[in-house]
């Protein structure tokens, strides 16, 4: 089952030519799910070829305009491909104001079902077949949330000999052992899927943090995450900006990624003061605490594949 995670927008604060406001979409198989919605989301979305009709959920991390100023046209460009499933949203206090307002005041035609959840404490948000969505706190100057998805753990690698010289014939009592369910041996002795499956296998995870000031609880959160995508949103010489606004810099995004075991670090979020050349500093700096660390960019796609 594939698993990608696409950039839409990259920057903080303000668009720029190169850089839309921050948005990041994670395809699992053919179903969508969008991490902030900043200005610009939709023009990557058409830009990448993606179908923004299969996006089933959308994860706002706060109010703030930079994260939730492309929500409006999505909104609306949904109406125009005919969708039948619900939208869900989810997100901190009063993003269900935003979003009313919005629709009375744009006078914005909705011929499908909105879901809007807001999130009043750590846990669980959203679930399905073989993942779950987890919202928990980080400190910004208004309630702001981070987001991890994470797999259910997968069936150990099957041994087809083992099955073999259990009695088990080849064809679809093997296919229902490697589904966890016990089958019949031809000798009428029952075989359990424990008897040729490995070790259980972990799935994947994803972790979403921007617009908070560094702190421990967020490596718990992120802890063994396959791919971290995290703001780095100023150099290390602009600690004292960065405290003050209540965001991290990429060096303290790196500690978080080292301390947390992560497979990949991303950066994102961006000062606009940096230039796509500046950015390189902000690397660097992250680089010599946590070498597994890139720039995120827009429009770059990560895979991010299983583990064995």
């Amino acid at each position: 089952m594939n698993l990608e995670a696409f950039i839409l927008g990259s920057g903080g604060m303000m668009p720029l030519p190169n850089r839309h406001l921050t948005s990041v979409l994670l395809r699992r198989e053919g179903e969508l799910f969008l991490f902030d919605c900043g200005e610009g989301t939709q023009v990557s979305l058409r830009a990448l070829n993606l179908r923004w009709k299969k996006i089933s959920a959308i994860f706002i991390s706060h109010t703030h305009a930079d994260h939730v100023t492309g929500l409006p046209g999505m909104l609306m460009l949904s109406s125009q491909v005919d969708r039948d499933d619900p939208l869900y949203i989810y997100g901190p206090s009063r993003i269900a104001e935003y979003i009313e307002t919005n629709r009375r005041v744009l006078d914005m035609y909705i011929n499908y079902e909105i879901v809007v959840r807001e999130i009043m404490a750590p846990g669980i948000v959203h679930q399905g077949d073989g993942f779950r969505i987890r919202a928990f706190p980080l400190r910004h100057t208004k309630p702001c949330f981070g987001y991890t998805l994470e797999e259910e753990p997968r069936p150990g690698e099957f041994h087809p000999e083992k099955a073999a010289e259990l009695g088990v014939a080849l064809g679809p009592l093997w296919a229902r052992l490697q589904g966890g369910e016990p089958v019949e041996a031809s000798d009428g002795r029952l075989v359990r899927p424990e008897e040729v499956l490995g070790p259980e296998r972990r799935g994947r995870k994803f972790t979403f943090v921007t617009d908070t000031l560094a702190f421990p609880a967020i490596a718990d959160e992120a802890a063994g995450s396959d791919f971290f995508v995290c703001e780095g949103m100023f150099e290390q010489a602009l600690m004292e900006s960065a405290l003050e606004k209540r965001h991290m810099t990429a060096e303290q995004a790196a500690h978080l990624a080292r301390l947390a075991k992560v497979k990949k670090l991303a950066l994102i979020h961006y000062s606009p003061r940096y230039t796509e050349y500046d950015l390189k500093g902000l690397l660097q700096e992250a680089r010599r605490v946590f070498p597994g660390t890139v720039l995120a960019r827009d429009r770059m796609v990560f895979p991010i594949a299983y583990e064995d």
